[in-house]
């Protein structure tokens, strides 16, 4: 092969895998609405992404956040080990009402951190930025806007 033909083809390859991991983030995110307030999220819908969350994120914009999708409703526990913005938890059942919001949850500063669980079964947890909910004035049984089509 040439040089020249190695080179297209360098920039070739470079140039797919780019376009297909803009095509993948393009998937995971997704928008949730409350109202006239939207936020892209990110979906987490693994195990994997589901238990790494939003740790180690020195920032989130605050039309940003990660939404948690899970297979039915259960008691959920989430927790801020390794996590380092506050934040609002928001709790939806499969409704997409909202059961419970933690507000202001502070990182976890400790070897030993305190679990956040709600009382009522959730489908669906929204993570924002701490304050959220109170300036979109959230409240229990309000209910957000969000397509499941991938």
């Amino acid at each position: 092969m040439t040089r020249n033909k190695c080179i297209i083809y360098v920039f070739s390859i470079l140039a797919i895998s780019t376009a297909l991991i803009m095509f993948q983030k393009k998937l995971r995110q997704k928008e949730v609405c409350f109202r006239d307030h939207c936020f892209s999220v990110e979906i987490a819908k693994t195990r994997i992404s589901q238990a790494k969350g939003l740790m180690f994120r020195r920032e989130l914009a605050e039309n940003k956040g990660m939404l948690f999708i899970f297979n039915k409703e259960g008691l959920r526990s989430f927790w801020m080990k390794n996590t380092l913005i506050p934040l609002d938890i928001i709790f939806f059942n499969e409704n997409k009402e909202i059961v419970s919001i933690a507000k202001d949850v502070k990182p976890c500063e400790g070897e030993e951190c305190p679990s956040i669980r709600p009382e009522k079964e959730a489908k669906y947890v929204l993570e924002l930025n701490a304050n959220i909910a109170d300036k979109i004035d959230l409240k229990i049984g309000d209910k957000f806007n969000f397509s499941l089509d991938e």
